[in-house]
């Protein structure tokens, strides 16, 4: 599990790493310009994990497929899902560049909008590298090989890292751009990925046995069909449960630019220790997917548990580390003084959903790994949209406790969401093992 998961967690990290530095960049700008990014962020992020969820079935199914040995059968999928990436990057660069309504309609503050729409705007020329990078990627992951993903992420990083220094900040010659500079930084480093990604899948012979580049196909529909019936409930899953966050981010937006920024730190710090159990779960994913591939359910719902496990014991330690650090993390975020005392509230809040947080996405891992994404996206809806959302619009706004309504709302939420998976995943384990139980390599 660690093997692969490794440098998945490690490709999470420096992902993250963009939104980061950012932050931190954007925080040396000024509160109002940290707020638009903040704001913009939360709503590219849910476009894109609704599309990055639809391209994830690729992951389980080539890992199903690589379990049985049908390595003849991968490559075709994996072209039609890079045609499936063609279509969802359009629909993401152009709902990106007709947000500004929206922001004006639910009542973002005026000197927001105008700068959270620039950077909105500059972003979404990245929509159709980074999904075609994403399937790449995800085809890497389910043979197993996630050093490649690694390598490339870093890349992606060291590319944004300088971008955003030289266009927010005006550096060698170029104009300081601000928001604008932040946008335009983000989408250059994700057409670097997708040219890295696709040289080193053409160029390593390791990849070659599966003749990804061998052929042209037109779209199949009855591939793109089983993509869709697997990977549209992971990709609304992914969005309804960003959606709340992102909702929270607009609703505190309402609350003026300190509340705004202080979210998106604390959002930012919980995201960052998100990634490594995010990374296990991916992992987990192509473990309990090999194990299907080859009929050994008992393989899987034990890879499954060690998955969970693993994310949720990493969690427990971050949420002690947090809720001691809280006030030390706040300032290294941002000189605001009144935006570093928000934040330092928060964040002792969100030392609290970590655990849950980290069981809540092995379990999903694990479920994808099943091919089980239906059951869960219900579940999702249930914790966030039923539970979570009124909570924290009755907390923040009904009863005026301010940003910390929100994040009570989205802590009980996640520990809901915890439970109900893992529950899940117990019980449908545990059917599949006794349907065909496979002990020790022995039907």
């Amino acid at each position: 599990m660690l093997r692969i998961g490794g440098p998945l967690m490690a490709a999470q990290l420096a992902q993250m790493g963009m939104g980061f530095f950012d932050t931190v960049m954007m925080g040396r700008v000024g509160p109002t310009e940290l707020a638009a990014v903040a704001i913009g962020t939360g709503l590219w992020h849910t476009l894109f994990l609704f599309a990055l969820g639809v391209l994830m079935a690729l992951s389980p199914s080539v890992a199903h497929l690589h379990g049985a040995g049908r390595l003849v059968e991968i490559a075709p999928l994996v072209r039609q899902a890079l045609w499936l990436s063609l279509a969802l990057g359009l629909v993401c660069f152009l709902s990106l560049r007709h947000l500004q309504g929206l922001l004006r309609v639910i009542g973002v503050e005026s000197a927001i909008v105008p700068i959270a729409d620039d950077y909105l705007r500059a972003l979404s020329w990245g929509m159709f590298p980074i999904f075609a990078c994403m399937t790449l990627r995800l085809f890497s992951e389910g043979i197993s090989r996630t050093r490649p993903v690694l390598l490339i992420s870093l890349l992606g990083l060291i590319v944004n890292i300088v971008a955003n220094y030289v266009l927010i900040f005006g550096r060698w010659g170029f104009p300081a751009l601000g928001a604008l500079g932040c946008g335009m930084a983000t989408a250059i480093s994700m057409w670097v990925m997708w040219v890295g990604m696709t040289i080193l899948l053409f160029l390593d012979r390791s990849y070659r046995v599966y003749g990804l580049f061998r052929y042209w196909d037109w779209p199949r529909w009855l591939m793109l069909r089983s993509l869709l019936a697997l990977g549209l409930p992971i990709g609304i899953g992914l969005f309804l449960e960003t959606a709340v966050f992102a909702t929270v981010a607009l609703l505190l937006g309402t609350l003026g630019a300190v509340a705004a920024a202080a979210h998106q730190v604390t959002l930012n710090v919980a995201a960052m220790t998100f990634m490594i159990p995010l990374g296990l779960s991916m992992a987990t994913t192509v473990r309990v997917g090999h194990a299907m591939g080859r009929g050994d359910p008992h393989a899987a719902r034990f890879s499954g548990w060690v998955g969970i496990g693993l994310g949720g014991l990493f969690m427990a330690v971050m949420a002690v580390l947090i809720f001691v650090n809280h006030q030390t993390i706040a300032r290294f975020y941002t000189d605001d003084l009144d935006v570093a005392a928000v934040a330092a509230g928060l964040l002792q809040l969100a030392a609290l959903f970590q655990i849950s947080d980290g069981l809540q996405v092995g379990a999903l891992g694990a479920l994808r790994g099943l091919k089980d994404t239906r059951m869960p996206m219900l579940i999702v809806v249930v914790a966030y949209w039923l539970i979570a959302f009124p909570l924290a619009w009755q907390l923040g706004i009904r009863q005026g406790m301010g940003p910390t309504g929100p994040w009570i709302g989205l802590i009980v939420g996640l520990t809901v969401a915890a439970v109900l998976l893992n529950a899940r995943f117990w019980r449908f384990s545990v059917r599949l093992e006794r349907l065909n139980p496979v002990r020790q390599g022995k039907v």
